[in-house]
């Protein structure tokens, strides 16, 4: 019997001849992450189990996205407790204000195929969009990992989703997630590796790839994986024939199959206030809102950026529209292709590259009674402001048509 992709990174990783689902295995970790908000309680717990240096170094990424610019006086004491951190133990891959982490781990080259990474982030799964398995963990394991440069991982058992066929052209990734959470349910997939394949799938970009994996923990998935191509292998900066391994077999042992038609697929979002609660755009089109954000690690990418210029080109916003490339240099591409002026000239208010309004920082937080259409990835009770605010996750393209109207529209074709 074959074996699934996540099975052949933990073999290649641990020597094993062979891996099964449920087994416990220890790993060799590549890579961590660890973010702004969790830093403080990274540090203090490595010290307390008795550590007095990080296995490597090198291998650590620390990275201020979420209380970047700071709002909060208490902000303040985690980046102090940061550059402590960072001073003492020699780190030397230090972000304080490039953008989101999991946008930075892949455009960075810190995640690449076939790599074993973790970070302090339940989004961390993003990296599986070029054949990384990486997955997020709290902070007591991340300061194991620094001490000791390994981690036990007990092998997922693999579910399989293929998608062929062509998007409609108001289709996107982030319809696809959406679609295949709501049909996996918020717990269907827990502790299972999404393997992610299709026709459909081999004509997507990375950013589009980034998107699904980056949601497939609104599933419960451990992991996210998709084959590396041609366009991982220029994304990532490595050579095809080092990565051709990566791929599931045919006869693995996968725990079911779901097959979908691309051109079966509409847009839909996620109502208020469960990610898995989906239905068609057209079913609550109309909808009054008092607010569009787009950004966020799930859809703060280029292609991102340039669908809502297009969308908005020429156009005036009727609702507040909030802005907030994924990265630095993803700001700096948009600029250059005047997509940031396009979206200007719209009324649109752009901000700082990092977290934002997704966790519920840095401006735009709403208030009892108000909705927002929002590209991120969650949707829960005071994610963005009080508890009485109503959250729809939708793609850019339904988030920029919206913006128009101040109510929720399907995005033309």
């Amino acid at each position: 019997m074959g074996n699934t992709l996540i099975e052949k990174i933990i073999r290649k990783n641990t020597g094993l001849d062979q891996v099964s689902p449920g087994q416990i295995v220890t790993v060799e970790v590549d890579r961590v992450m660890i973010h702004d908000i969790f830093i403080p309680f990274v540090a203090e717990k490595f010290e307390e189990m008795g550590f007095s240096r990080i296995w490597d170094p090198e291998k650590v990424v620390l990275i201020y996205d979420h209380l970047v610019p700071t709002s909060a006086v208490e902000d303040v004491r985690h980046f102090q407790i940061g550059d402590a951190f960072v001073e003492k133990y020699g780190l030397t891959h230090v972000h304080r204000r490039d953008g989101i982490c999991h946008q930075l781990m892949t455009e960075a080259g810190y995640a690449t195929p076939g790599d074993i990474v973790f970070g302090t982030d339940s989004h961390t799964t993003t990296y599986g969009c070029v054949g990384c398995f990486s997955s997020g963990i709290g902070y007591t394991e991340m300061a194991s990992i620094l001490g000791t440069g390994e981690m036990w991982v007990r092998v997922p058992k693999t579910i399989k989703i293929i998608i062929d066929g062509d998007l409609p052209a108001n289709v996107a990734s982030k319809d696809v997630i959406l679609r295949i959470i709501g049909d996996l349910r918020a717990d269907g997939a827990t502790y299972r590796s999404l393997e992610v394949t299709g026709s459909t799938i081999d004509k997507m970009s990375i950013a589009s790839r980034m998107t699904i994996a980056n949601m497939a923990i609104e599933a419960g998935a451990k992991c996210c994986l998709f084959r590396p191509d041609e366009k991982t292998c220029a994304y990532s900066k490595v050579k095809m024939e080092d990565v051709d391994w990566l791929f599931g077999d045919e006869d693995a042992d996968y725990e079911k199959v779901i097959r979908y038609r691309a051109e079966d697929l509409v847009p839909v979002c996620a109502c208020p206030s469960q990610v898995d609660n989906i239905h068609p755009v057209s079913e609550v089109a109309g909808t009054k809102i008092d607010q569009v954000f787009i950004g966020s690690c799930t859809n703060g990418r280029l292609e991102d950026l340039a669908v809502a210029a297009k969308i908005l080109k020429g156009k005036k916003t009727a609702c507040k529209c909030i802005v907030t490339p994924a990265s630095r240099q993803i700001y700096i591409d948009a600029v250059e292709a005047g997509y940031m002026e396009t979206l200007a000239k719209a009324g649109c208010i752009i901000t700082q590259p990092g977290c934002g309004l997704c966790c519920g920082r840095a401006g735009g937080i709403l208030t009892d009674g108000e909705k927002v259409v929002a590209t991120n990835n969650r949707n829960f009770l005071g994610r963005m402001g009080t508890s009485g605010v109503g959250i729809y996750l939708a793609s850019p393209a339904t988030a920029a048509a919206s913006a128009i109207t101040a109510t929720i529209c399907v995005p033309e074709k």
